[in-house]
């Protein structure tokens, strides 16, 4: 998941670079909910191995 969201940032600074911001815009949306997500995912795992 983490890769997914590398990805969609790359592509968003890609896009911005090159001035589409509505795709860089949702590019950027998109890579920071993964991140959120896999944030989430790894905290959980980390106290469900915890206990």
């Amino acid at each position: 998941m983490l890769n997914w969201a590398i990805t969609f940032l790359v592509l968003a600074l890609v896009a911005a670079i090159l001035g589409f911001g509505g795709i860089a815009g949702a590019a950027s949306n998109i890579a920071m909910i993964l991140f959120v997500v896999f944030l989430a995912l790894a905290a959980f795992t980390f106290v469900r191995r915890a206990t």
